[in-house]
């Protein structure tokens, strides 16, 4: 169930990706003066941020599809660790958030602002959380498999 370093090197570079662009639906690249570094002028395109974090999404949830598929398709499900399963949680809780934040963009599907801000919250939140337990686990040298 190991990746290879190339492979593993790529999702961390999406991963990061993700967040960057994450970051630029807020608009702070333009604010903070980053898109005003040669070669970050697209920082500061709103819509071409958001649309870059939908591919970098589609990639990310085939990626984490495959991989679900290959734990229960090879039984591993049971050799899970607890690391394992809080990464697991945060990685649906990204991904439940995030296809919520798809739908409100719909124009007909409507949430109230205060779900709109729940939502943005949640991701945001689940995002941090994410990244917590991933250091974590990189201090403490836990696998997510027993």
């Amino acid at each position: 169930m190991s990746w290879s370093k190339n492979f593993k090197r790529f999702f961390y570079f999406l991963v990061i990706m993700l967040a960057f662009t994450g970051f630029g639906q807020m608009p702070i690249f333009k604010r903070y003066y980053l898109a005003d570094i040669p070669g970050f002028g697209w920082t500061a395109d709103f819509y071409f941020n958001h649309r870059f974090h939908y591919v970098l999404s589609m990639i990310l949830l085939l990626i984490l599809s495959f991989q679900a598929g290959k734990v229960l398709a090879l039984g591993k499900i049971k050799k899970v660790s607890f690391w394992g399963w809080v990464s697991i949680l945060m990685w649906i809780g990204v991904v439940a958030t995030g296809i919520i934040r798809v739908l409100k963009n719909f124009p007909h599907i409507y949430f109230s602002p205060t779900t709109v801000v729940i939502i943005d919250w949640s991701h945001l939140g689940f995002v941090f959380l994410l990244g917590f337990v991933f250091l974590l686990r990189k201090l403490m040298r836990k696998n997510y498999f027993i």
